[in-house]
This record gives C-alpha cells, structure tokens and sequence, in this order.
C-alpha cells in the first residue's frame, strides 16, 4: 500500500441537492451545424451509467446518474465552491430527505464550468428520487499526498480509492494502469484554467479519425485514462514529459474544442507516472457502481 498522509487529510461534511436539467437551446457543432442542444447536463439521467460508452448517446455532454450542487444561484462562489472542491472521487453519499432516504452512492467524478459533482446510485434508488431532495457527502481526499513521490500530485481522490487503483511502485515512479493515453493535441475545453480541484477538461473529438487511432472511440465513463505532457499540478496545460491519470466523468460533446471529459486525479510534472494498459481501469469496476452493481 501507498505511504500517504491520510491520518491527516480532513473529513468534511458537504452538503448538495440535485440540479435541474439544464437546457441551452440552439447551439453551433464544430462543423457549423445548427443544432437543438438535447438533455445531459443536470438531473437524474436513468439510462446513463458509469461503464456506459461516453459515444452515441442523443446528449451533449451527458452526465450519469445523478448531478448535484448546493444551490442555484452563483454556482462558482460559496457554499456550491465548497461542494465541489471538497467533494472527491470514491467519497461516501447518503441521501438525507424523501422515499430514498438512507440510501448510499458513490462520487464518480466533477464536471466543471457547471460546477456540478456527480454522484452513482442503484436503479432502485434513482426511481425513488425527485429534484427536492438533500444529499450528504463525506468529503475526504483534498490534501492527500503520496509521501514516497514528492513529485506527484494528487487531487479530488478518496484514499480508499487510490488502495483499489492497481498502482504499483516501480524504479522510483508509479504505474498506473489505464485504459488509453490521450496525445497533449486532443485536449481542449478547460485548458489554462487552475481550478483542477473541482472541475474537468475535454478529450476534443472533431477529429474523430485520430480518436479512432488511439483507441478512444471506446472509452466508457468511468475509464482511467494517461494524458500525455499535460502538467495539472497548479492548472491543466502541456509540458512535455508531464504525466496525468483522469478519469472519464461525462460524455462526448458535439462543440467546437469539446468532447468527453475527465477529472484529474494524478500529475507528475516530472513523468515519474508511468502508464500501464488494462482495458479493466475503471472506477465504476474499482468501486462497485454503475454497470459494475
């Protein structure tokens, strides 16, 4: 097991509710179509999972499951900051108010820009939900640092979910397996930004030929995936020879510099990660959520 100062790391208790659908209206894909923007930010989405492909879906930027912040107003300032920033990958929830009251789910990943944390429950649970209800989530994670390798950074991971992640220690750095490695060039929404604490940026798909190419056009939600020189230690930008683990959190996009997105766990400005192909690296398979139930 990985030496970390977990005894450290504070617990917190967050608190979100789910927010309603979000719709957008006409919008202009990459290649100048106009087009309806279909469901996928917000809500309850039933028939979306983590597992799922993050392709093919009639949705823009779907996010599965459930997709929570505190409140509606001012979604980049406190209390919601707070919710997604403190709130980590593999955190315990508990549903607080309703018929589903008492019921547990998992935090599967952020989605930046729309400040939302997105949460995995039981098919059952879900068909007891509705868009007044409380959630609870034991924050844990932010702060943690891995106190063998100074040189990589963690963040929006729960301890218990780095244990179950495959790493292994090897010649001074960590493998960590992945389902695909995403070349610097593909990476577009979300980029310059410093806040990779609480949100995600995007796997571009307007090429869908160099998609094909690497393999990416079957990544599923939930997938662990290497993003190469690409440096998130202080915000995402490229540095040859850097090194980030993420882990894919909402669906494909059909807008200009967007695509799938992913959440960072790990960064090694250094290249001390080492990417390690396993088309079994998803979180949903790691934490029993999602397709994996």
């Amino acid at each position: 097991m990985l030496r970390t100062n977990r005894q450290q790391v504070i617990e917190t208790a967050l608190q979100g509710r789910i927010i309603p659908p979000r719709a957008y209206g006409w919008e202009i894909t990459h290649d100048g179509r106009p087009a309806m923007t279909p469901p996928g930010l917000g809500g309850i989405t039933y028939n979306v999972k983590v597992g799922d492909s993050c392709f093919g879906w009639a949705s823009d930027h779907v996010e599965p499951c459930v997709s929570l912040t505190f409140g509606l107003d001012k979604l980049s300032e406190n209390p919601n900051k707070g919710l997604n920033v403190f709130a980590c990958i593999g955190n315990d929830v508990t549903i607080v108010s309703g018929d589903a009251r008492g019921a547990r789910g998992k935090v599967t990943g952020h989605h930046g820009g729309v400040e939302h944390v997105l949460v995995d429950f039981a098919d059952e649970v879900l068909e007891k939900l509705t868009l007044d209800d409380k959630f609870l989530i034991r924050g844990w994670g932010q702060g943690l640092r891995l106190l063998d390798h100074p040189e990589v950074t963690a963040y929006n991971l729960d301890p218990r979910l780095l244990d179950v992640l495959g790493i292994v220690e090897s010649d001074g750095g960590l493998e960590v397996p992945v389902v695909a490695e995403v070349p610097a060039m593909l990476m577009g929404s979300g980029i310059g930004h410093n806040d990779i604490f609480k949100g995600d940026y995007d796997i571009q798909t307007s090429e869908w030929s160099v998609i094909e190419r690497q393999g990416l056009d079957r990544l599923r939600l939930g997938d662990l995936v290497a993003i190469l020189d690409h440096d998130a230690t202080h915000g995402w930008s490229v540095k040859n020879g850097a090194i980030t683990i993420a882990v894919v959190s909402h669906g494909d996009s059909f807008l200009a510099g967007h695509g799938p997105g992913v959440s960072t766990i790990l960064t090694s400005r250094t290249g001390r990660i080492r990417p390690r192909r396993d088309a079994d690296a998803n979180v949903g398979r790691m934490l029993g959520v999602g397709r994996y139930r």
